[in-house]
C-alpha cells in the first residue's frame, strides 16, 4: 500500500471495484495519528474515518446492489451494511454511511465508524457488493484501531487537550533520578513516531501469553485499557514471556547495553523485533517504565513516567522495612526488604468500570519485575486514589504500591546478634514523587496525590509511640541527632558532613561518635565502607553541638564517580548509660558538565546535516590520564563517535566535532559521556534535546 491507495484482492466475480483510497493524509490529521505509521491507516475508535471506493467501467448501482463492509480482527468479523444518505446518529456498534455529497459518477466515499469500546488491533477490511443472486468481494487492506482519549465515551477519555498533547502525543520526557536533595534529570525519547514502533507495539500484543493461549478471548478483552495495561506491563519484562527487556542490577553488563546508556525506547523496540522477540539486554526501572510509557501512548492511552524517591520494596507485606546497622554505623545486608533511592513506574489514565467511579483517573502500572501479581511479574493498574485513601484491597496490587510510597522504616542497631538501639522513620519513604510538568522540563510534585497527611497523622503517631517504647532497646527522647551534607557535592570536591547533636537531658553526657560512609546502588543495600571515623564528644545539659567531618577527594576518588550515591550513618553511644542513637543520610555526587552545541540551533530539518561540537573542560586540580569523550544519538548518528587524549591538563578541554542528520521527525537526543582511567565509572554524562522538523 502506498500513502494513498490500497491494492485490491478480488475474492470472486468481476473486477467492478478498481481501487480503494484510504485518504491517509486527511484521516491521520483528523484522528491525530500523523507519523505513527508509514505502512497502515491508523485511526481511533469511535470517530468516523473516510474510505473512497473507485469503480471501474462497471459502475456501482445503489438501487440494485447492496454495499457491505466487513471488518476482521483475527477470526472475528462484523458485517457493516453501508447506509445511504443517513444523517442520524451512529448506532452503538460499527457503522458505515455515504452522505449525499460523497456520491460521484465513478466513486463513493464511505464514512466508517467503530464503537467507542472496539478492541485495539490490526483489522482487515473487506468490501462486498451484493445483489439478490450474486456477491462480489474485495479484500481492500488493513487498518490499525487505537484508543481515543478525545472521545467522551472512550474509557481513556481525557477532557483537557493540553494534557493529551503532553501525555500521549509528546515523544519526549524527563525521568527524575538521584536523591531528594540532588535530583538528576534524564531526558528520554519515547520515539512513538520512529518507523516501526507502532508495528512493534502491535507485535507485543500478538506474542503475549494471553493471545497465544486464547486469541479470541484476548481480542475481545483488548477493548479494555485496564486489560491492555496489564498485558503490556508483563510483556515489557521478559520474566514470564517473550518480553522486551531483560533486567540486570549488578555485575557485568557484557553482552548487552548498560541501562544508563539507553536514551530512548525506539532503539529497544527495534532490537526486540529484529531479534525475533528475544529480550533486549539490559533494563532497570526507568528503562522498563519508559518503554511501557511509549507503548501505552502509541496505543492511545495517556501515560506519564513517575519517580518515587525513597521507594520501599516490601517483600512480606508488612508495610514496614527493617534496616540493620552496626554499632560503628555500617549498614548491614541482613534484610530482604530494601529502600530504593528512586523507583520509576508509569501512571496511565483510564476509567475503571470494574470499580466504582472514585477510582477512575491515574493508575499505577509498574513493569519492573519485583513481585508477582496473580502469578505474573507485573503490577497494576492500581488507582492512585486507592493508595491515597488507604483502600488497600483494590485491584490491582494497591497494598504493594502503598508500601512503596508510605511504608515505615525500622532502623536497628545490632551488636553480636542483639538489638542495642532502635528508631522508626515515618517520613523517609515516598519523600517526593515527581513527574515532568506539562510543557516544561520542570518537575510536578505528585506526592499529595499518593499521601493524605490528615488521614495518616493519627496512625503514624500511634505506630511511632508503640515502636519507640518497645523493649529495652528503646531510643531515649533526651538526645536527638541529625545528619546532613553541606551543599550538593560534586566530583572533585571535598564532602562536608554535618552531625547535629542536641542534649535535652538535665545532665552532661560523654558520647562516642562513629561515622561510616558506603557507596551504594540506587536500589540495593550499600557495599563495604570506603571511609570511617570516630571520636569522643562532650556535651553539656541543654547544649546543641554541630560536628563537622570532611571526606577529601583523595579518600573517595577511587570509589565514587558522577551521580553515584553514598550512604552515611552516625552512631552515638552514651559512655555511661550504653544508649545508642542513630542518624542516616543518603546523597548523590554531581558530575561536571559536558557542553553540546549544534550550529544553527536545536531545531533542525529532516535529512539535512548539522555540525555539532562537544567539549569537556578539566576543572579538576590535577591532570587526568586516559581521557575519553563519547557522543551518540539514536536517529541522529549511526554509531558512537569517540575522542581520546592521553593526558588532559587542568583547565584544558577535550573536544569532538560530529555531523548529525535526522531521518525522521520528532524529538531526538544526543548523549555525551566523559571518562578517564583513574575513575571507577563515568565521570560525567550530559544530554541534549534536538527537535526535528519535516521540510
Amino acid at each position: 500500500m502506498d500513502h494513498m491507495r490500497q491494492t485490491l484482492h478480488n475474492v470472486g466475480g468481476q473486477h467492478q471495484l478498481k481501487l480503494v483510497n484510504f485518504e491517509l493524509q486527511e484521516n491521520h490529521a483528523s484522528h491525530e495519528t500523523q507519523g505513527l505509521s508509514h505502512k497502515h491507516l491508523v485511526v481511533r475508535r469511535g470517530k468516523p474515518f473516510k474510505v473512497t471506493l473507485l469503480f471501474g467501467h462497471q459502475l456501482w448501482n445503489p438501487h440494485s446492489e447492496i454495499l457491505v463492509l466487513e471488518v476482521w480482527l483475527g477470526d472475528m468479523s462484523e458485517r457493516i451494511p453501508v447506509q445511504l444518505f443517513d444523517k442520524g446518529p451512529n448506532p452503538p456498534g460499527w457503522s458505515a454511511k455515504i452522505y449525499p455529497g460523497d456520491m460521484r459518477t465513478h466513486s463513493a466515499t464511505i464514512h466508517v465508524c467503530s464503537s467507542a469500546r472496539s478492541s485495539v488491533g490490526l483489522y482487515h477490511l473487506l468490501v462486498h457488493m451484493e445483489t439478490i443472486n450474486n456477491r462480489k468481494s474485495f479484500a481492500v487492506g488493513t487498518f490499525v484501531l487505537l484508543c481515543n482519549p478525545w472521545l467522551r465515551d472512550d474509557p481513556v477519555y481525557m477532557p483537557l487537550d493540553f494534557q493529551i498533547q503532553e501525555y500521549m502525543k509528546s515523544d519526549y520526557g524527563i525521568v527524575y533520578m538521584g536523591t531528594p536533595q540532588n535530583i538528576c534529570r534524564l531526558p528520554w525519547s519515547f520515539g512513538q513516531y520512529e518507523p516501526g514502533v507502532l508495528e512493534a507495539c502491535l507485535q507485543i500484543l500478538q506474542v503475549s501469553p494471553q493471545h497465544l493461549s486464547d486469541k479470541r478471548k484476548d481480542y475481545i478483552l483488548r477493548a479494555d485499557p485496564a486489560y491492555l495495561s496489564r498485558v503490556i506491563c508483563a510483556m515489557v519484562n521478559c520474566n514470564d514471556d517473550l518480553g522486551i527487556l531483560r533486567g540486570k542490577w549488578q555485575g557485568s553488563y557484557k553482552g548487552g547495553v548498560k541501562p544508563t546508556e539507553w536514551i530512548g525506547s525506539a532503539d529497544i523496540l527495534h532490537r526486540w523485533v529484529a531479534s525475533n522477540c528475544s529480550p533486549v539486554s539490559y533494563g532497570q526501572c526507568w528503562v522498563f517504565a519508559s518503554v511501557l510509557c511509549t507503548v501505552m501512548r502509541v496505543l492511545g492511552i495517556p501515560s506519564r513516567v513517575v519517580t518515587v524517591f525513597n521507594a520501599a520494596h516490601d517483600t512480606d507485606g508488612s508495610r514496614n522495612v527493617e534496616e540493620y546497622y552496626s554499632t560503628k554505623g555500617e549498614k548491614l545486608n541482613l534484610s530482604k526488604d530494601s529502600i530504593w533511592n528512586f523507583h520509576v513506574w508509569v501512571e496511565s489514565w483510564m476509567r475503571r468500570p470494574d470499580l466504582s467511579a472514585e477510582f477512575d483517573g491515574w493508575q499505577v502500572v509498574d513493569p519492573t519485575p519485583q513481585e508477582k501479581s496473580a502469578g505474573v511479574f507485573c503490577c497494576g493498574p492500581c488507582p492512585v486514589t486507592a493508595v491515597q485513601q488507604h483502600f488497600l484491597n483494590t485491584p490491582y496490587d494497591s497494598s504493594f504500591v502503598h508500601a512503596s510510597v508510605d511504608a515505615d522504616i525500622v532502623r536497628l542497631i545490632v551488636r553480636n546478634g542483639h538489638v542495642v538501639g532502635r528508631m522508626v522513620e515515618t517520613e523517609w519513604v515516598g519523600q517526593l514523587i515527581y513527574t515532568k510538568s506539562i510543557g516544561s522540563d520542570k518537575p510536578e510534585n505528585l506526592t499529595h496525590t499518593y499521601k493524605s497527611k490528615k488521614m495518616f497523622t493519627s496512625i503514624r503517631s500511634r505506630l511511632q509511640s508503640r515502636q519507640l517504647l518497645d523493649g529495652p532497646a528503646r531510643i531515649s527522647p533526651n538526645v536527638e541527632v541529625s545528619l546532613n551534607v553541606d551543599g550538593v557535592p560534586s566530583v572533585g570536591d571535598s564532602i562536608i558532613i554535618c552531625v547535629t547533636v542536641a542534649n535535652k537531658s538535665s545532665r552532661p553526657r560523654v558520647l562516642v561518635e562513629h561515622l561510616d560512609a558506603q557507596l551504594k546502588e540506587y536500589n540495593r543495600n550499600p557495599r563495604e565502607s570506603f571511609w570511617r571515623t570516630h571520636k569522643l564528644v562532650d556535651i553539656q545539659a541543654g547544649e546543641v553541638l554541630t560536628l563537622y567531618h570532611t571526606i577529601l577527594p583523595s579518600e573517595y576518588e577511587a570509589v565514587l564517580a558522577g551521580n553515584d550515591i553514598v550512604n552515611v550513618a552516625v552512631v552515638l553511644k552514651d559512655v555511661r548509660t550504653k544508649e545508642r542513637f542513630l542518624a542516616v543520610h543518603e546523597f548523590s555526587v554531581s558530575s561536571p558538565l559536558i557542553t553540546i552545541q549544534i550550529e544553527g540551533g536545536n531545531n533542525i530539518q529532516m535529512k539535512k546535516e548539522y555540525t555539532t561540537h562537544i567539549s569537556f573542560i578539566n576543572m579538576f586540580p590535577k591532570t587526568l590520564s586516559g581521557a575519553v569523550l563519547t557522543v551518540e544519538g539514536f536517529g541522529l548518528l549511526q554509531y558512537k563517535h569517540i575522542s581520546r587524549l592521553v593526558l588532559l591538563q587542568p583547565g584544558h578541554r577535550i573536544v569532538k566535532k560530529v555531523s548529525i542528520m535526522a531521518t525522521s521527525p520528532g524529538t531526538k537526543l544526543l548523549m555525551a559521556t566523559f571518562t578517564h582511567s583513574s575513575s571507577p565509572g563515568i565521570t560525567s554524562r550530559s544530554f541534549h534535546k534536538v527537535s526535528v522538523q519535516t521540510e
